[in-house]
């Protein structure tokens, strides 16, 4: 019998082969579209995440979890305690630890749907669940109980739309069915205190919003 040569979790090819292609554009190897980089899309997410982390008693230590090329964490670093930024491509978290450094900050390789998630008080998740498959999404969300805050970035239709609609991992997201990532919604019933939408902003040059939803988990 021919075995099935199909990978089940084929995200990691799908992101090493954006960074070594530039399918998300850009002049060098290691860039995570202009999401990460578009001054009116990153700097209101970065004013409203900071304010939060002043907001707490303590400094936070932070999860970033796909933390991309850093464009945008590197500019939360100095308002956490800590500061553990991940990634599923090796190449890419090797470049980063070799471009930004603070006493505070380590980044490490991990696979978000198949590998323990570090320790932390506040998960930053700027889309990245948009580009997995439902059931990767699932055994993220399983992990996210043990933060107290999450702060979800999803990419989603401008009007009214049917949420989760399942895909297979890759660069491309929901959009094309009429869809995005919501985590209250089924087959998700993320379970939260409560939920708070600090931003929705139009997503640059492309349809639909960029919405970042506050979640306090416990």
């Amino acid at each position: 019998m021919k075995k099935n040569s199909k990978k089940p979790w084929p995200t990691k090819d799908a992101m090493q082969q954006v960074y070594e292609k530039n399918l998300w554009g850009g002049d060098r190897t290691f860039y995570s579209g202009a999401g990460s980089h578009d001054a009116e899309t990153i700097q209101p997410y970065i004013e409203e995440v900071i304010t939060f982390f002043k907001s707490l008693e303590i400094p936070p230590v932070v999860c970033d979890l796909g933390c991309g090329d850093f464009n945008v964490g590197k500019e939360l670093v100095p308002y956490t305690q800590a500061y553990k930024a991940v990634d599923i491509v090796p190449e890419l978290i090797a470049h980063n630890k070799n471009t930004f450094k603070s006493k505070q900050l380590t980044f490490d390789t991990i696979d978000l749907a198949k590998d323990p998630l570090p320790e932390g008080e506040v998960a930053l998740l700027r889309q990245v669940l948009q580009h997995l498959s439902n059931a990767e999404i699932q055994r993220i969300v399983n992990q996210l109980y043990f933060y107290p805050y999450v702060i979800l970035t999803e990419h989603v239709p401008e009007a009214e739309f049917s949420p989760n609609i399942d895909i297979i991992s890759g660069q491309g997201i929901r959009l094309k069915k009429h869809s995005g990532v919501d985590l209250l919604a089924p087959p998700f019933n993320f379970k939260v205190k409560t939920a708070k939408q600090l931003l929705s902003l139009r997503a640059p040059a492309v349809k639909g919003r960029l919405v970042t939803t506050l979640y306090m988990v416990f």
